[in-house]
Parts: C-alpha cells; sequence; structure tokens
C-alpha cells in the first residue's frame, strides 16, 4: 500500500511540475511586460528627482507624490494645490466618460443595424467598420485636423450655407480632442455589441411584438439585456484607451488641452521630473482599475438581481 500511494504522489507531484512548467512562459511574459514596467514606476515615483533628470538612486522622497496634488508657491514658498495637474486629471476623466457615452449611443445602432442584416451582408458591413485600423492613428488624426481646420471642409460648408461670415476655430479644443477619440475608439465599441448581438435570438424580439411591447419596452427589456456582456466590454475597450490617450489630444489639442498620457510624457521629457512622471502613471492605473471595479460590479449586480 506504500509503495501505491509513494507511486500516486510521484505522479502528482510530476503532474505538478509539468503544468508549472507549461505556465513558465505566460508567466515570465506576464512579469517581464506587465509586473516588472509596474514595479520600476512604482519604485521610480517614490525616489528623489536628479539633478539633470531622472532620479537619484538610493535617496528616498514622497516629492513625487506630494506633486501630484499640491505644490510649492515660487514667491513665499508655500504649498498650494496643482491646479493644473488638477485640471487635466478632470479633462482626462470627463473625455473619457462622454467618449465611451457617445460611442455607446453611436455603436449600439450600428451594431444593432448590422446583426439584423441578412447573413450575406453583415460581413461587408463589419469590413466597413474594420477599415479605419488599417490606417495608422497618427495619419488618422491629422486627416480629423484637416478637416476642422479653419479651411477645412466644415468651415467651408458652414460659410457656404450663410451659418457663419468668418472660419470658426474649432482645432485645439476639448471639443477637437472629442471628436477625435469618438472617431478612433468608435470600433472598438461597435465590434463587441455586435458579436453579442449576433448571437441574440431574435425570436424573443417577435415573441416581445406579438405580446403587444412598445419598441422601447423591447429594447430596455429584450435587446439590452441580451446584449449587456458586449456594452460591458465595449465601454471598457473605449474608457481605458482614452483616459490615456497621447497621440489624439497632442494634434487635436494643440499642447493646450492635455490628457494625462501627455502630462506623463511631459514629465519624462522637457519637465526632467521622473519620481512626478512615475506617480501620475500610478494614478492613471488606479484610476483604471477603480473604474474597472465599478464596471464589473455594477454589471454583476444588475445580472444577480435580474436572476432573482
Amino acid at each position: 500500500m506504500s509503495s501505491i500511494a509513494e507511486m500516486a504522489a510521484t505522479r502528482r507531484t510530476a503532474e505538478s511540475r509539468r503544468r508549472w512548467l507549461l505556465k513558465a512562459p505566460a508567466l515570465a511574459t506576464i512579469v517581464i511586460a506587465s509586473v516588472g514596467p509596474l514595479a520600476v514606476m512604482l519604485v521610480y515615483s517614490v525616489m528623489a528627482k536628479g539633478a539633470f533628470g531622472g532620479v537619484a538612486l538610493g535617496q528616498f522622497s514622497l516629492d513625487g507624490w506630494t506633486n501630484v496634488f499640491v505644490e510649492r508657491d515660487p514667491f513665499d514658498d508655500t504649498l498650494v494645490l496643482a491646479d493644473a495637474n488638477l485640471i487635466i486629471f478632470w479633462r482626462s476623466i470627463k473625455l473619457a466618460l462622454v467618449t465611451t457615452l457617445a460611442t455607446l449611443l453611436i455603436g449600439f445602432p450600428t451594431a444593432y443595424y448590422i446583426a439584423t442584416r441578412p447573413e450575406q451582408v453583415r460581413s461587408q458591413w463589419m469590413l466597413l467598420i474594420t477599415i479605419p485600423f488599417w490606417t495608422n492613428l497618427l495619419i488618422r488624426t491629422f486627416a480629423i485636423m484637416g478637416i476642422l481646420s479653419n479651411q477645412g471642409p466644415v468651415n467651408n460648408i458652414l460659410i457656404w450655407a450663410g451659418l457663419i461670415d468668418k472660419p470658426m476655430q474649432m482645432l485645439f479644443t476639448d471639443g477637437a480632442v472629442l471628436l477625435g477619440l469618438v472617431y478612433v475608439y468608435l470600433p472598438l465599441m461597435v465590434l463587441p455589441i455586435y458579436a453579442s448581438l449576433e448571437r441574440m435570438d431574435f425570436n424573443l424580439v417577435e415573441a416581445g411584438y406579438d405580446l403587444y411591447a412598445t419598441r422601447s419596452k423591447v429594447l430596455w427589456h429584450i435587446v439590452i439585456p441580451s446584449c449587456k456582456p458586449g456594452l460591458i466590454a465595449g465601454s471598457i475597450l473605449v474608457f481605458i484607451p482614452a483616459i490615456g490617450a497621447y497621440v489624439t489630444p497632442r494634434v487635436l489639442g494643440g499642447g493646450k488641452n492635455m490628457m494625462m498620457g501627455n502630462l506623463i510624457e511631459l514629465q519624462f521629457g522637457q519637465g526632467r521630473n521622473w519620481p512626478l512622471g512615475a506617480a501620475l502613471s500610478i494614478c492613471l492605473l488606479v484610476i483604471v482599475t477603480v473604474a474597472l471595479i465599478i464596471y464589473i460590479r455594477g454589471s454583476s449586480g444588475k445580472e444577480n438581481a435580474h436572476g432573482r
């Protein structure tokens, strides 16, 4: 009996070792590509600023974290709120939320329309949705910049229609940045919603109409609950990259309407304040994590309520 037990234990040990060996490449990739950089940023955030940029190795300091929210007045050396950082934080969260809402309002009807088309033409519509991904993000952003410029087609059409007398300044505003973010991330909202709607049983919609339900009731009680996983996935896919966007606010904001990604790049570049840049990066990570927790808890809470 003891030999049998030993053989079984040896077999379990070998199986466990084999599983860990199979997991090793994935775990190493996660550590090197994800945990490693985050650990570096966390260490940099609690180190002193270097004399000529970088960090002063071995010198512990919380100035990086302090400067996220407060700064010293250049005249009397008192601590005051870091208004610029807080404004950029608020602008980033606001634009990311509005971008998510705008892409949802546009993407849901688009995905529903495609899902209700005949199967032989759905692939053609999806091809049109994914075409923007074939072009570099920077090129697409510069294209929007040309459209919104003072000599662009939008201003020309408005002048031709007599709605304005002279070109209207649309570039380098929050509105231009919002338009760019919506255009860039709209496909990320459409695709997961379409994937959910494609699997939905549309016989439920017909049953709702047969029971004299209105269009709004069918939408709120049948269609939206059925595609809720796609709505949540699309919202996450849009919000996370939107709040940390760099290229779009840099080009369409003109350096005046920065977001968190631009502020972090500025600290690691011209600002030469790596501890502050690292602290800002961790703050961005915390915001994204909190948003994910809210999304996940909200969705699970609604599912539990629906199940009861």
